[in-house]
C-alpha cells in the first residue's frame, strides 16, 4: 500500500489531534494520521500483517489463519486504538448541581485496557477518578468514558494518567480532579524479567487533591489504598 498521502485527503483530516492538552501531554501522531479512512487504515495494516505473518514461517492458507491478518487490522482500528481519533473524544455535557452536593465523589475501578507503546502488548488494571463538584456535576458514565478514551491508544502509563487528570480538568471546570491507576503491563509479565507479580501505580492529583493531605487520604482510603 502507498504510504504517501495526498494532500487533498490530508486536508480532509480533523486536525491536531489532543490539541486541548499541553505539547508534552499530547499522543505523538504525524499530522496526516487521519488522513486516511478507517477502512483504508484496516486495508493496509492487514497487507502488512500478512507479510509478518509469512516472514513468522505461517501457512496463511490454513483456515485458522487465512482472516486473521484483517481480524488483526479491524481489532487496532476499530477497538485497541479507537482513542487515536479525535472523532471518538465523548462529549462530556455538566448538568446543574441542584441538590448542592460538594463533597468528593469517587468513581473507582474502571476498567484499563491499553497498549504498551514500546512492545504493543496489553496494559491492564484499573482507574480510580475523583472531583469535587462545585455548580456542575456529570454524568457517571463520562467518567469511565474519558479514561477508555485516552487507554485506547498506544500508551505508557504516566500519560495516561495525566491526560485523564487534564481532561477532567477541563471538562468538569474544576482543578480539584484525583487519578490514579493500577496496572499490570504485559511487556513487563510476558517478556524481559517475566514478573507475574508486580503491578505499576501512577498518580496525578490537582487542586486541592494537591494540597489538602487529609482530602487526599480520604480518597485513597475510599479506593482501598
Amino acid at each position: 500500500m502507498d504510504n504517501s498521502v495526498s494532500a487533498a485527503a490530508a486536508a480532509h483530516s480533523y486536525g491536531p489531534a489532543d490539541s486541548h492538552l499541553s505539547p508534552d501531554l499530547r499522543t505523538p501522531l504525524r499530522p496526516d494520521a487521519f488522513a486516511l479512512s478507517d477502512e483504508e487504515k484496516i486495508a493496509g495494516i492487514a497487507e502488512h500483517f500478512h507479510e509478518i505473518m509469512l516472514l513468522l514461517g505461517l501457512d496463511l492458507t490454513d483456515d485458522s489463519l487465512q482472516g486473521t491478518p484483517r481480524r488483526v487490522a479491524k481489532m487496532y482500528v476499530q477497538e485497541w486504538f479507537r482513542g487515536l481519533d479525535p472523532k471518538h473524544r465523548p462529549d462530556v455535557k455538566l448538568f446543574e448541581n441542584r441538590y448542592g452536593y460538594h463533597q468528593m465523589l469517587v468513581e473507582r475501578d474502571i476498567t484499563v485496557f491499553s497498549c504498551c507503546e514500546h512492545h504493543f502488548v496489553p496494559i491492564m488494571g484499573k482507574a480510580h477518578v475523583a472531583y469535587l463538584p462545585g455548580e456542575h456535576v456529570v454524568g457517571l458514565s463520562k467518567l469511565n468514558r474519558v479514561v477508555q478514551y485516552y487507554a485506547r491508544r498506544p500508551q505508557v502509563q504516566e500519560r495516561l494518567t495525566r491526560q485523564i487528570a487534564e481532561e477532567l480538568k477541563q471538562s468538569l471546570r474544576t482543578e480539584n480532579v484525583a487519578v490514579l491507576i493500577e496496572a499490570d503491563h504485559l511487556c513487563v509479565m510476558s517478556r524481559g524479567v517475566n514478573d507475574t507479580g508486580s503491578s505499576t501505580l501512577t498518580a496525578e492529583y490537582g487542586g486541592v487533591f494537591k494540597d489538602d493531605q487529609a482530602l487526599r487520604s480520604e480518597f485513597l482510603r475510599q479506593i482501598g489504598k
